[in-house]
């Protein structure tokens, strides 16, 4: 499996700026909005940045193109990551959710801290004490996966 590098996404966040697209820019009270119901902020072609919410554990995830970097705003949990996922079923395209990850090193996380999950690992938030807000800069492998 190749691992995404912070180096590759911050490549690709590079070749991105020198683009002629436009700013986007979101004031407060859409950001405040968006973390209210954990949902996306911007999705594009090759990144997506979400206003994330938890309440409660989540499903065990895999991504087979996107690279979760994760930073904690508010709130922590019991983060699951490598391993293997339990029941895993594709969901969408690319995407694939089970009910657990078997095995894999698990962290607290916390208010301020920052995690990347490269593409292709197994990821779940097992225990979840919030609410619990985080941004997650979703990053799109242009080369077809890290399968």
């Amino acid at each position: 499996m190749r691992i995404p590098s912070i180096a590759a996404a911050l490549a690709a966040a590079i070749a991105l700026a020198g683009s002629t697209r436009p700013v986007t820019y979101l004031e407060s009270s859409q950001v405040e909005a968006a973390f209210a119901k954990g949902v996306p902020l911007i999705e594009m072609e090759n990144y997506k940045i979400h206003a994330s919410r938890r309440e409660g554990p989540g499903l065990a995830e895999v991504h087979e193109r996107d690279t979760d970097i994760i930073h904690v705003l508010s709130g922590s949990a019991a983060f699951v990551t490598g391993g293997t996922m339990v029941g895993g079923q594709t969901t969408a395209n690319e995407e694939i959710r089970g009910t657990a990850i078997h095995g894999g090193q698990t962290r607290r996380i916390a208010k301020g801290d920052v995690i990347v999950v490269p593409n292709g690992t197994p990821h779940w938030f097992k225990e979840v004490e919030g609410p619990m807000t985080y941004y997650v800069v979703k990053v799109r492998s242009v080369d077809g996966g890290g399968k």
